[in-house]
């Protein structure tokens, strides 16, 4: 066993004994591992080192090398998901180790207030020894914008940049080649200023949150600036998702985005491989929720809103090359960060260390009892629905199924549209459904997809389908057997086959959320449906913009 191996080792069991005596329960500042978060809004589980794995979807077809690099030289999760498919929520969730329930107005997205009362694992690490910063998004929308890091104080004044707005930045240059290289350097920029004012030997928290993958951007920049051929993706599509030129052209598009993404990695990556301290720096990359403005996607449920790619790496403590199996919610990282940087992991959060799974040889299923994981959502856009009102999931999955309980079915799950929720009426044309997500079913971003899903699935019956999973009202429970139907379309809820699994996966997840105080199953009415977290926007929750946005303008 390597000597810095069985030091980090030692001193863990030492805080562990002495908890008690230290709050912070921290090792010698050399012998604790730097941390670099890279978080990516609105990246599902798409990558290369997937493809892989599992061929016959869209990793095929992404490129992602520094990934797939940084997933060999660690764990590679298989089975990683957001605890809401929500930004602020998801967010909420990760930072606080906790379920987004348990974070007040944290689970909620426009409208959200962060509770200062909460811990959050960046702050705890700031308060035992650690130099933190990040550079673009960690929480947000919500007030104070990017609290559960310190906000303001801790951002990192280095490169402008411009790499959220990535292929709009190339597509308007008369050379994409070197403004692409212009974007990647501001990257490495942000990255070193932080270095450069570190405290000597001080160990570090480093937090990178792109949006590139988030919408908007621009229209065929997928085949245009990264070769991305949408034909490429014909018989690849999400079973929710029509396999249809348009379509294709706008997942080819996001998938784009990916990769810059990817490339953006490389940049901090090398960053971070010219100080010297790789080995000892434990890198995790993951995403907040799945592919926006998309049925099924984002603000769902389903795996394509809620399962994300996950790497680790940290290559004085983690045996590489390792696939992992096992369920992984993304609360999780908070306490597995706090126990390798020895810090006390607060008694609060529900999240699972995942630090004896990564320093494990194994691979596959390597922790029996990591089966499953919880899921839901509240109120994403107020303005979706009448009275501003959420649209309440929950939801199991384990391996064989999809269990999702919706509490309030009479509602509509990505808001109303003219007859459907709201009065009869025109509807709006193709450029609003395209850009404006505001003009129908608010909860769903607007994009391509959706416009020619409302389009083509109110004019044409074989396309209804793709309309009716996205926008029609919903049971209020849902059963999917993964086992036949993976892509989750087919629900057997009604079916009496499988009325025993229905009953008792239904009462294992409502357990789990009386067991874990959720508002939702343990006040009355719920307090989801009640202001601050319904209802009109307080000025706090993001002034004007915010109620504007409420208000649906």
């Amino acid at each position: 066993m390597p000597l810095t191996f069985r030091i980090v080792l030692g001193c863990l069991g030492l805080v562990a004994g002495l908890a008690g005596l230290h709050p912070g329960g921290v090792c010698a500042a050399t012998e604790r591992p730097n941390i670099v978060v890279v978080f990516a809004d609105d990246w599902g589980r798409f990558a290369s080192a997937y493809g892989r794995l599992e061929p016959g979807g869209l990793s095929d077809v992404v490129q992602t090398p520094n990934f797939d690099r940084l997933a060999a030289s660690g764990v590679l999760f298989t089975r990683a998901f957001v605890n809401a498919p929500s930004c602020t929520p998801c967010r909420s969730s990760l930072l606080s180790g906790q379920y987004f329930w348990r974070t007040g107005r944290g689970a909620i997205l426009q409208g959200a207030i962060w509770d200062d009362q909460i811990p959050t694992f960046p702050l705890l690490l700031e308060s035992s020894g650690y130099q933190i910063g990040h550079t673009a998004k960690v929480w947000s929308p919500g007030s104070p914008g990017n609290a559960p890091i310190g906000a303001g104080r801790t951002a990192v004044r280095g490169a402008q940049g411009r790499f959220n707005d990535y292929s709009e930045a190339l597509s308007a240059s008369d050379d994409p080649a070197a403004t692409g290289e212009q974007l990647l350097s501001e990257v490495r920029a942000n990255f070193r200023t932080f270095l450069q004012a570190r405290r000597p030997d001080a160990p570090f928290l480093y937090w990178w949150g792109p949006t590139t993958t988030h919408r908007t951007w621009v229209r065929g920049s997928g085949k245009r600036l990264w070769n991305i051929d949408p034909e490429l993706l014909r018989g690849r599509m999400p079973g929710h998702l029509p396999d249809v030129p348009e379509v294709r052209e706008d997942v080819a598009d996001y998938l784009g985005e990916v990769q810059a993404v990817d490339a953006g990695l490389g940049a901090v990556l090398e960053v971070l491989e010219e100080t010297g301290e790789r080995e000892r720096t434990m890198v995790i990359v993951s995403g907040d929720h799945g592919l926006p403005g998309v049925p099924g996607g984002k603000c769902n449920l389903y795996d394509l809103g809620t399962r994300v790619s996950l790497a680790v790496s940290w290559p004085a403590m983690v045996p590489a090359g390792r696939v992992v199996e096992d369920f992984v919610s993304l609360p999780d990282l908070a306490p597995t960060v706090l126990q390798a940087a020895g810090v006390e992991v607060p008694a609060v959060m529900t999240g699972r260390s995942l630090l004896e799974v990564l320093k494990s040889t194994a691979a596959g299923q390597v922790d029996a009892t990591r089966e499953h994981v919880v899921i839901g959502r509240e109120r994403h856009v107020a303005a979706a629905r009448p009275e501003l009102l959420p649209y309440p999931q929950r939801a199991l999955r384990t391996a064989n199924f999809l269990y999702i309980r919706n509490f309030a079915p009479e509602r509509w799950p990505m808001g109303v549209g003219p007859g459907f929720g709201a009065p009869a009426g025109p509807w709006p044309d193709s450029e609003k459904l395209t850009n404006s997500t505001f003009a129908a079913f608010a909860d769903m971003d607007a994009s391509p997809t959706k416009a020619w899903v409302i389009e083509q699935g109110l004019q044409q019956p074989e396309y209804r389908v793709f309309f009716d999973r996205a926008f029609a009202q919903r049971p209020a429970e849902e059963l999917y057997d993964l086992r036949k139907d993976p892509e989750q379309v087919r629900n057997v809820a009604t079916d009496p086959a499988y009325a025993a699994v229905l009953r008792s996966e239904g009462e294992r997840l409502l357990a789990i959320l009386r067991e874990s105080g959720d508002p939702r199953v343990t006040t009355e009415p719920c307090v989801f449906d009640l202001p601050p977290y319904a209802g009109e926007l307080e000025p706090s929750g993001g002034g004007k913009r915010a109620k504007k946005a409420a208000q649906g303008k």
